[in-house]
């Protein structure tokens, strides 16, 4: 969770244009018959088309039921309809949140004035300012699936060798941004931190529509604490915030840090590999689905960005090669696999835990 850097250049084949990434001329890549890099993004291309009616409908009633909700939440009478209104609030803001993703991406609304202006209003309520997102998130595109101690876009990932090599103070930096506190809380840890004002101070310049975030998302509670108190800023702002961070968190966690996820080599990453190997599909609930604007499909939005969130299951029921991807889900067990999920041993080519490593 650190500061935005430049994207890596990928080239139409999904591979890295990094002359030091080559790819292991030792080891086949995939079966025969099966469709790779460039043939598989060919395959995907076209659930990359927009529907630009569909968009607006999708993005129009998501963001409708968010404010009724959450005005809901804010005026309710009764304690315990309000606190169920924050939360209902705080999964309609997660689904908000996808469109705003994808229209980051240019997968919806591209070139559309309206949306622009809608999605900066959303970017300070939601403490995404564009600049730090765009920068920093598609760093993690170009790089995910790769061991690094920093955490550019991403929440770093060591090898056990690292792990056993790093100082005390490297094992305590690593530890506390993987931590599940961190993921919990992360409005502040996250969002507040990392994601508006971290930028701000390490590169104003470049960051300055973080102030505008601040100042929108802290002028909104305020004024809503002096129009109505501090249990309307509470119940529509706050709460909800804290809920739907936490769950953004916790699934940008999961889908690149989890029990059976595959580190690919340096010198056999490609984009290819990284999205199907490095990259989660959670397993949700049709319900479940709906709230998070299809994130769980993240082995094919990885594959391909521009695919509008609402074509993810579509594309994924017509191509084979998309159906067998690694799997996670939020039920407990795999809640707590996630997070025991800490390093990447290079010898067993699998993920382990802290005390794990410590036994090797």
């Amino acid at each position: 969770m650190g500061t935005s850097q430049p994207n890596e250049a990928i080239d139409q084949t999904g591979r890295s244009q990094n002359p030091n990434r080559q790819q292991d001329p030792g080891r086949p890549e995939h079966s025969a018959g099966i469709r790779i890099g460039k043939e598989l993004v060919q395959a995907t291309r076209p659930y990359a088309q927009e529907s630009i009616a569909r968009s607006w409908r999708y993005v129009i009633s998501t963001f409708a039921l968010m404010i009724a909700v959450l005005v809901g939440a804010g005026m309710a009478p009764w304690w315990p309809l309000r606190l169920a209104l924050s939360i209902l609030g705080a999964l309609v803001m997660v689904r908000a949140f996808i469109t705003y993703h994808d229209y980051m991406h240019g997968a919806i609304l591209r070139g559309s004035r309206v949306a622009k202006w809608l999605f900066q209003l959303y970017a300070g309520f939601a403490l995404t300012p564009a600049s730090s997102w765009k920068r920093s998130h598609n760093y993690h595109h170009g790089h995910v699936g790769q061991i690094s101690e920093a955490s550019v876009g991403a929440f770093p990932l060591m090898t056990t060798r690292m792990w056993h090599d790093a100082s005390f103070a490297q094992r305590f930096s690593y530890r506390f941004q993987r931590h599940p506190l961190v993921v919990l809380l992360g409005y502040i840890t996250v969002f507040a931190f990392s994601v508006t004002l971290l930028p701000l101070i390490t590169e104003p310049a470049e960051h300055r529509d973080s102030v505008w975030v601040i100042l929108f998302h802290g002028g909104l509670i305020t004024l809503l604490w002096l129009l109505g108190g501090f249990d309307v800023a509470l119940f529509s702002i706050i709460l909800p915030m804290a809920i739907a961070s936490a769950l953004g968190s916790y699934l940008f966690f999961a889908q690149h840090s989890f029990k059976r996820m595959h580190v690919v080599s340096p010198e056999a990453w490609t984009f290819y590999r990284a999205a199907l190997e490095s990259s989660s599909y959670m397993r949700l609930s049709k319900l479940m689905q709906w709230f998070t604007g299809n994130i769980g499909y993240h082995h094919i939005h990885h594959l391909n960005v521009r695919i509008p969130f609402y074509r993810l299951p579509e594309a994924m029921a017509a191509i084979p090669e998309l159906q067998s991807p690694v799997t996670t889900s939020l039920a407990p067990r795999d809640i707590v696999d996630c997070f025991r999920a800490c390093l990447w041993d290079e010898n067993l080519q699998r993920m382990v835990s802290y005390r794990e490593a410590g036994e090797l």
